[in-house]
C-alpha cells in the first residue's frame, strides 16, 4: 500500500506551501506578503509495527502514529512486564522493611521521627534571632 496506514487507512494529501515575506503588522510591520504558492504533499506519520496476530503469529505492519497512541494497535510484548506483589500471602517493599526493623530489634526504625540537627565538634552554631517588636505588638481591640 506504500504510503498508508494499514489500520486507519490515513494516505499522502495534498496541499499548498504559501512562502511569505515581509513583518508582521503586530510586529511593528506593515504586514506579510505572499511570494509563491506551490503544491505540496502531507504525508502521514507512518511507524513500521510489530504485532501479534489472533492466532498467535506476528507481523509487521505499518501504522501511523495516531493508531499506536489511541491503542487501535498494541505491540508484540517481548518481556513479561514487570509486576509488585499483590497476592494476600506476599508482602510489599514497606511490609518487609519493617519486618527487617523489628526483627533487629529497632521497631519503627523503618519510619522514625527526624532528630535534632546537632552540629560536629569545634563548629559553632547561631540560633536565630527573633524579632521582640512583633512578640510584644498587641491586639487591636475588636468594636
Amino acid at each position: 500500500m506504500g504510503q498508508a496506514c494499514q489500520v486507519c487507512g490515513k494516505k499522502p494529501v495534498m496541499g499548498n506551501q504559501i512562502t511569505t515575506r515581509g513583518r508582521a503588522k503586530y510586529l511593528g510591520g506593515v504586514g506579510v506578503k505572499t511570494t509563491g504558492i506551490s503544491r505540496r504533499q502531507f504525508r502521514p506519520n507512518l511507524r513500521t509495527v510489530r504485532i501479534s496476530t489472533a492466532n498467535g503469529t506476528h507481523t509487521t505492519i505499518r501504522v501511523c502514529a495516531g493508531c499506536l497512541r489511541s491503542g487501535m494497535v498494541s505491540k508484540t510484548v517481548h518481556h513479561k512486564p514487570f509486576k509488585l506483589p499483590s497476592a494476600p500471602g506476599e508482602k510489599g517493599k514497606r511490609e518487609l522493611a519493617e519486618a527487617e526493623a523489628t526483627m533487629a530489634g529497632q521497631k519503627g526504625a523503618a519510619h522514625a521521627p527526624p532528630t535534632e540537627y546537632k552540629a560536629p565538634e569545634g563548629l559553632k552554631v547561631r540560633k536565630r534571632k527573633r524579632d521582640k517588636k512583633k512578640e510584644e505588638q498587641p491586639e487591636p481591640p475588636k468594636e
